[in-house]
């Protein structure tokens, strides 16, 4: 999830995290990042999106959806292009790669502990979001270790 720079916004004045609002625009939420991550796939698979491919691809209906795509647009991430639907900015395309990013190496490490990456794909997306990037930089380096060092196969098959 991408958030602001300064962390005191993030903590409430007890220093603990505070709960964001769904009205907080000044966070990229996590469905946001769904949505660019699933534009971007469509952009490189098919050259453009439009709201009907993105409804179809994330299952959701197209009204919701048409609403998403206008607040993307409205943040920055989105420009629309006439009789094309729209395109990432720079910004969305940032974004939508650094959850790719995430998302490949999570798989990975998924795989490299034994684990099917299909199996535990609910996981992966949960996790990819909620990341640090302290975190993430450790979960690759440690994906990195056991490229290096693999786990003995399990037998017990979990």
């Amino acid at each position: 999830m991408v958030r602001p720079t300064g962390k005191s916004s993030a903590m409430s004045t007890s220093g603990s995290p505070r709960k964001r609002s769904a009205h907080d625009r000044s966070v990229v939420t996590e469905s946001m990042e769904d949505y660019l991550e699933c534009i971007f796939d469509l952009e490189n698979s098919k050259g453009y999106a439009c709201v009907s491919d993105v409804a179809e691809a994330l299952q959701l209906n197209r009204a919701s959806t048409s609403i998403m795509v206008k607040r993307l647009g409205k943040l920055g991430f989105l420009r629309y292009e006439p009789y094309r639907g729209f395109a990432l900015t720079p910004e969305g395309t940032r974004v939508a790669e650094k959850i790719r990013k995430r998302h490949a190496m999570l798989a990975e490490l998924f795989q490299l502990m034994g684990l099917n990456n299909r199996d535990h794909l609910s996981d992966i997306e949960g996790i990819e979001h909620h990341l640090s990037e302290r975190a993430f930089r450790r979960f690759a380096e440690l994906a990195s270790h056991l490229r290096r060092h693999p786990l003995p196969r399990s037998t017990t098959g979990h």
